[in-house]
């Protein structure tokens, strides 16, 4: 572009002509005057060059009535609305796959189905509702395991907890088995916060398996699995 410049601006020669070769001080010459020209010295911000390119962007597009620089902002604003629901859409589906990966019943020291309840009433007592519903779920399960109705297996998450109680008592406690174990899952790991009716719910389930018999005769579920 600047040897183009140098040859139109400065010989005068078209550039279908045939080949101009001008001395050194000549060539020196048309140099200095072609790159003191404005065009090699205007040197615009980012931020200009970006109100320029948002300016082209929507040059043409309606205004609504507006002037053309609200326009553009008012289109601005709604781009950025759609953005930000995006992304609180996107917040509790990346949290919903999270709960869903397999995580433990139990990560902690062993305890007895009788100390976990002990610790879910204290929790209930406080009002701790998230820590009341961990505890209670953890001492289903761990009652469970010492009545040998289900095999002491390490890493056990909560719905094969659920879906193996279930195989040993039938169908009568399966569904709210499964949705103790969501529930489990959903505070202990998805951040959701528990409540009284929760509590109370796995309170009652509990009490209700342990005064009741499991149909199954062969070995405890869980075994072979």
């Amino acid at each position: 572009m600047i040897l183009a410049g140098l040859l139109v601006r400065a010989s005068g020669v078209r550039l279908d002509a045939p080949p101009v070769t001008p001395d050194g001080p000549t060539a020196q010459r048309w140099a200095v005057d072609e790159l003191s020209r404005p065009e090699y010295h205007q040197h615009e911000s980012l931020l200009a060059r970006f109100l320029r390119w948002l300016g082209d962007l929507f040059d043409g597009a309606p205004t609504l009535g507006l002037p053309p620089g609200w326009a553009a902002v008012v289109v601005v604003g709604v781009v950025l609305l759609v953005v930000g629901v995006a992304l609180l859409v996107a917040g509790p589906v990346r949290r919903t796959r999270r709960v869903h990966a397999p995580r433990p019943v139990f990560d902690d020291a062993a305890r007895s189905a009788a100390e976990l309840r002990t610790l879910a009433d204290d929790a209930a007592a406080a009002g701790d509702w998230d820590v009341a519903v961990v505890e209670r779920f953890r001492a289903l399960v761990r009652s469970l395991e010492e009545r040998v109705v289900l095999a002491e297996v390490p890493g056990r998450t909560a719905d094969e907890a659920a879906r193996e109680a279930s195989a040993a008592f039938g169908a009568g406690p399966a569904a709210r088995l499964a949705a103790s174990a969501r529930t489990f899952d959903d505070v202990r790991y998805g951040g959701r916060h528990a409540g009284p009716g929760d509590d109370a719910a796995l309170r009652a389930l509990d009490d209700e398996l342990r005064t009741s018999t499991p149909h199954r005769t062969d070995a405890p579920a869980g075994v072979g699995a």
